[in-house]
C-alpha cells in the first residue's frame, strides 16, 4: 500500500483540526461511487485505506509501523467487475434490488440461456437426488422462506448441496443481504425476490463477470498517540473500527456501507483528533482501521497473530461499528465479561444523560474485537441501534443516516477512555 495514492484525495474536503472533526464529511466521501463500496473492484478497498492514513496524518497521529501506517495482509475473494446481466422472460431483474449475486457463483462469462427447473418442495426435503445430474443449460430454482423455522433450515441446507452440482436460483421473501466470499462454487448461484417469478417464468438469460484473486492485497491503517510523558513505558488503549465493505456488483451496482461501517471510521477519525487535543499522560492511544472484515474478520485476526504492540499492554479496546443511528441508544458486545467497564460506561451515561439506552451483551464473534478478547485483552464492541435496518444492502446510503446519536455518544466515548487509571 503506497501512502501516495492519497494524495489523489486531497482536494475533497478540508480540515480544519482547531475545530470539531468533520465527521459527515468524511463519512460521505467515504461512501461516495469513488470508493465504489470499499471493496475489491475498482480499487475500492486501497482508495479508502490510503484516504483513512491521510486522515490520520492531518489530524497529526504518527505511524504506529516504522513510519508506514499499513500493515500489508493477502487474502483469497471473489469479485463481479463487470457485466452482470438476469433476464427472466421479458423482465430485467435490477441488480441489488430484484437479485443478488451469490457472493461464491462462478461466473457466466459469456451470455447463456438457461432453461428454470422449479424444484419440488417435497421431494428436496427428503434428498437432492431426484435433481442429479443437471444438465449444464438448467438452472434449478428453490423456494427457501415461507416455511416453518425447521424447513426453512432443511431448504437451506439442500440449497448448498444443489449448488454443488448445478447452477442455482433461490427465490425468497426476506430481504436481500449480501456478503463476500473466499471460494469459488463450481456454478452460477444467484438469489432473487420471489414476487418476479410469482408467474413461473420458464427461461432466463444470464451473464456474469466474476475474478477470483486467490491472494488479494489489502491492508489495515494503523496510527499512534503517544502518552503525554514517558510513552515507552505506559500501556495502551485501543480504537478499531473495519473500513472495508462488500465492493460492487456489476459495473453499477455498489453497496455503499455507510452505517457499515463508514460510520465507525467516521467514529475513529473523531475521537482520534478529539483525542489529540489534550494528550492523556497515563495512556499511548493506538488507532486502527481494519480491512477484511466483511470476510470474516480477516484484518483483526492478522493483527492478532503479528501484532506490532504487545497485546498484554492493552488496557482495553473500544471497537465501533454501526454509529449512524442511536435513537434507541446502544448495545455493547462483551458487557457481561467485563462489568466493571460497562457499569462505568452506564454510570457516565447516566450522568450525562447522553442515550435511551445503554444495553449489555455477551460475548459474540462478530466484529473486529473478537481475537482481541480470546488472546485476553479487554474490549467492547459497540453499535447503535434505531429506525434504520438498511444492511449489507444497496440502500445502506449516507442520506439514510440520521447521525440522531452521534456527538453524544462520541462524548460518552471520550469520559469513558478517559476514565481508565493508571495501573502500577
Amino acid at each position: 500500500m503506497r501512502l501516495a495514492l492519497s494524495l489523489l484525495f486531497c482536494g475533497i474536503f478540508s480540515l480544519g483540526f482547531s475545530q470539531t472533526y468533520p465527521y459527515k464529511d468524511a463519512i460521505s466521501t467515504l461512501c461516495s461511487p469513488t470508493f465504489a463500496g470499499r471493496g475489491y473492484v475498482n480499487q475500492g478497498n486501497e482508495k479508502a485505506a490510503a484516504f483513512i492514513a491521510q486522515e490520520f496524518q492531518k489530524i497529526g497521529l504518527q505511524p504506529l509501523k516504522r513510519n508506514n501506517f499499513f500493515q500489508n495482509f493477502s487474502f483469497p475473494v471473489q469479485s463481479f467487475p463487470g457485466v452482470c446481466q438476469f433476464i427472466v422472460g421479458n423482465d430485467t431483474l435490477q441488480p441489488g434490488i430484484d437479485y443478488l449475486v451469490d457472493p461464491a457463483s462462478a461466473g457466466v462469462q459469456t451470455p447463456r440461456q438457461y432453461t428454470l427447473v422449479y424444484c419440488n418442495i417435497k421431494s428436496l426435503y427428503r434428498n437432492v437426488n431426484a435433481f442429479r445430474p443437471c444438465p449444464k443449460d438448467r438452472m434449478l430454482v428453490v423456494k427457501t422462506s415461507g416455511f416453518g423455522g425447521d424447513t426453512n433450515k432443511i431448504m437451506q441446507a439442500r440449497l448448498k448441496e444443489l449448488q454443488q452440482f448445478a447452477a442455482v436460483l433461490e427465490i425468497t421473501t426476506n430481504k436481500l443481504t449480501w456478503s463476500v466470499s473466499q471460494t469459488v462454487l463450481p456454478y452460477p448461484a444467484f438469489i432473487a425476490k420471489a414476487d418476479k417469478f410469482l408467474s413461473q417464468p420458464s427461461t432466463a438469460n444470464i451473464q456474469l463477470e466474476s475474478v477470483f484473486n486467490p491472494a488479494y492485497k489489502s491492508s489495515n491503517v494503523l496510527a499512534f498517540l503517544p502518552a503525554a510523558e514517558k510513552a515507552k513505558n505506559k500501556p495502551y488503549i485501543v480504537l478499531t473500527a473495519h473500513y472495508d465493505h462488500l465492493g460492487m456488483m456489476g459495473q453499477n451496482t455498489y453497496f455503499p456501507g455507510a452505517n457499515d461501517n463508514a460510520s465507525g471510521v467516521g467514529m475513529l477519525l473523531y475521537l482520534a483528533q478529539k483525542l489529540a487535543k489534550e494528550r492523556n499522560p497515563n495512556f499511548n492511544y493506538v488507532f486502527i482501521a481494519f480491512s477484511g472484515e466483511e470476510a470474516g474478520l480477516l484484518g483483526s485476526a492478522y493483527f492478532v497473530a503479528h501484532p506490532l504492540l504487545p497485546l498484554k499492554q492493552i488496557r482495553f479496546l473500544l471497537n465501533t461499528d454501526i454509529m449512524g443511528s442511536g435513537e434507541e441508544g446502544i448495545t455493547v458486545v462483551n458487557a457481561t465479561l467485563f462489568k466493571p467497564e460497562f457499569d462505568r460506561l452506564k454510570e457516565l451515561n447516566q450522568e450525562g444523560s447522553y442515550l435511551t439506552q445503554v444495553k449489555s451483551r455477551g460475548p459474540a464473534a462478530n466484529s473486529d474485537h473478537y481475537f482481541f478478547t480470546e488472546k485476553g485483552v479487554p474490549a467492547f464492541f459497540v453499535y447503535t441501534m434505531g429506525p434504520n435496518k438498511n444492511y449489507h444492502d444497496v440502500f445502506d446510503k449516507y442520506e439514510a443516516l440520521s447521525f440522531a446519536e452521534f456527538e453524544d455518544l462520541a462524548t460518552l466515548f471520550y469520559k469513558f477512555l478517559n476514565s481508565f487509571e493508571p495501573t502500577h
